[in-house]
């Protein structure tokens, strides 16, 4: 729960958008978790249904009525949603995953004819605008986008980051500025289009070679952009981009101008011009911009697919990052490990561990930031997936148990995400079977070949069958794909049980995901193990190019926890194998306690 938030403040929150909602004659309100540019992460401006409910939870939509509130959210936050929202009239409503879209049926089923609900259509997205309507159209309920409720309510909103944006310049940055404008611009025509409209902070901050610090983890700013095909405009607030940074993107063709000027810009379009834009990553706000004679192109973002994947340079940056990122956490655990193991110690708490995570990561060349919250769970912590300890709620690291840690880092050579869980104490038998599983699910995706152009979600099972023989399942996809100093969650590949398996989510070569596999027991202990992979050709046969993943992630995985005779042949032959690459790797860059510890962790079993 944030900081000086109480249950009484909150229903004095929930009271006043009541009155609010009454005085515009809304009998529902919705606030997603979504900013203008749909981002995962958001700036505080955005952060409206944390401010109403009190739940920190990265996804997750709240509904209110006059006689209800709700915030639906997926089992990844179930016992983190349960506990910020203690003691509050509003109910955790469960949803099977992240994509789901349950309150809209709910909407659908609950109110009456001749209602209204309203949403801010700025921070609405198309797609689900379109669901939204059509399914209360057909039960005769008025849909509203064209009020904030937030602002009459929310007097101490926050305004526009103000943060300077930056150029991720050469050697990280591999391709100019104007090659990639010119690939965009090839892709636009191909599919018929004069201009492109791009919302998404991830995909600007690539098309531009720009970063900025307005999200919290992810290196992007707050704008819009319109690609043209002689020129593009980027839309950022004034102050953000000086005089050197603008004359270097006006040689390349961009001009810079306000950030309130996007949705006019749109406006302005004259009659019979073509503009592409992407239905899942604009805003209903957006689209009702564009004038009715402007045909309009609805495809994916063609950054989206180019910034997937990673070219062979770039690849090469990701690679020197991760040894960087894998000494880090060398001299981390080096420094962990003996804390835990001294019954003479000061306990130390789950914030001591982001502190000297963090800590370790920033005397690494090239660091920038933490890629997200550090997850640093301790027992039944560590069963809450994606649980954040603070000042005011964590749990001291002492007895027995496991700790989870899940943490990355921002470089400008890359992004990293990785997960490893260590003993405290004595691991049981139970700890020991539950790793195991785990282990043997991550191990099994890792040496997987697949056609060409198999859907990630496809798979997803190849991790889970060893957990799934055991009759255990876990609440969250197996990976996600992850950015090139960017978001640390980025699309389209996604390996997930819950995503459909359509032609945005193919695996191409080039492209990196998570492999991450889990097993979490409420109350008790939470596992996953979490290495980071590279899709590339592997194989080449007359029924065509076959995949393989290269494991970039290079930390020991902690053998103390593994129970032997659960372990193939096979699978003990990888994992010995693993660790003699990350030995060799990283004992040039760590000296002293860091390279004891590493020698240690990767004795071969």
């Amino acid at each position: 729960m944030p900081a000086l938030d109480t249950t009484g403040l909150r229903a004095e929150r929930l009271a006043s958008l009541r009155a609010a909602m009454a005085r515009h004659q809304v009998d529902a309100f919705i606030v997603p978790s979504a900013d203008p540019h749909l981002s995962e992460y958001l700036p505080g401006r955005w952060k409206g249904r944390e401010w109403l409910s009190g739940f920190t939870g990265s996804v997750g939509t709240f509904v209110a009525t006059k006689d209800f509130a709700g915030v639906w959210t997926d089992g990844r936050y179930y016992t983190q949603a349960e506990q910020e929202l203690d003691g509050t009239e509003i109910q955790l409503m469960k949803i099977p995953a992240a994509a789901s879209l349950l309150h809209i049926d709910w909407l659908a089923n609950t109110l009456q004819a001749g209602q209204t609900v309203a949403i801010d259509a700025r921070v609405l997205g198309l797609a689900v605008a379109r669901l939204l309507g059509d399914a209360l159209q057909a039960r005769g309920i008025t849909l509203r986008t064209d009020i904030d409720l937030l602002d009459e309510v929310w007097s101490d909103r926050p305004g526009l980051p103000a943060d300077p944006v930056y150029e991720h310049a050469a050697p990280f940055a591999v391709a100019t500025r104007a090659d990639k404008l010119h690939a965009t611009r090839n892709a636009m025509a191909k599919l018929g289009a004069e201009r492109h409209f791009i919302s998404t902070l991830d995909d600007i901050a690539y098309l531009f070679n720009l970063r900025g610090a307005d999200v919290s983890y992810n290196p992007v700013f707050v704008s819009h952009a319109l690609v043209e095909s002689g020129r593009a405009t980027l839309f950022v607030a004034d102050g953000k981009v000086d005089a050197a940074l603008r004359t270097r993107l006006e040689q390349d063709g961009v001009r810079v101008a306000a950030y309130d000027q996007a949705a006019s810009a749109l406006a302005a379009l004259p009659a019979g011009s073509s503009l592409l834009l992407d239905p899942r990553r604009v805003t209903a706000g957006m689209r009702a911009a564009v004038p009715d004679g402007v045909r309009v192109v609805e495809a994916i973002n063609p950054t989206t697919f180019a910034k997937s994947r990673k070219l062979d340079a770039e690849m090469d940056h990701v690679r020197a990052t991760m040894e960087q990122d894998g000494a880090a956490l060398c001299e981390f655990f080096s420094w962990l490990e003996p804390r835990l193991q001294d019954a003479r110690r000061t306990p130390l708490t789950e914030v001591d561990i982001d502190t000297h995570i963090t800590a370790a990561r920033a005397r690494r060349p090239h660091f920038v930031s933490p890629s997200f919250g550090t997850i640093a769970g301790f027992n039944a912590n560590g069963a809450i997936m994606h649980y954040r300890a603070t000042e005011e709620a964590h749990a001291v690291i002492d007895g027995d148990g496991l700790l989870l840690i899940d943490s990355g880092g921002q470089y400008l050579g890359g992004t990293t995400d990785i997960t490893r869980v260590v003993p405290v104490g004595e691991p049981t038998a139970a700890h020991k079977r539950d790793f195991t599983l785990v282990l043997k699910g991550m191990i099994n995706l890792s040496v997987a070949r697949f056609p060409r152009g198999t859907k990630g979600p496809m798979l997803d099972a190849l991790a889970r069958a060893p957990i799934w023989a055991a009759g255990i399942d876990y609440g969250h996809g197996t990976g996600h794909g992850v950015g090139y100093f960017l978001n640390v969650h980025e699309g389209p590949q996604v390996i997930s049980p819950v995503a459909p398996p359509d032609p945005h989510t193919a695996i191409e070569p080039g492209m990196i995901t998570s492999n991450e596999p889990g097993i979490y027991r409420p109350g008790h202990w939470g596992i996953r193990i979490e290495n980071l992979v590279l899709a590339q050709v592997v194989d080449t046969t007359e029924f065509g190019e076959f995949l393989g993943f290269e494991t970039l992630t290079l930390c020991p995985i902690d053998t103390r926890c593994i129970d032997l005779s659960l372990m193939r042949g096979d699978e003990v032959a990888w994992l010995n194998a693993y660790h003699r690459e990350v030995r060799a790797r990283l004992l040039p860059l760590v000296d002293g306690a860091a390279r004891d510890w590493l020698e240690l962790r990767t004795r071969e079993i």
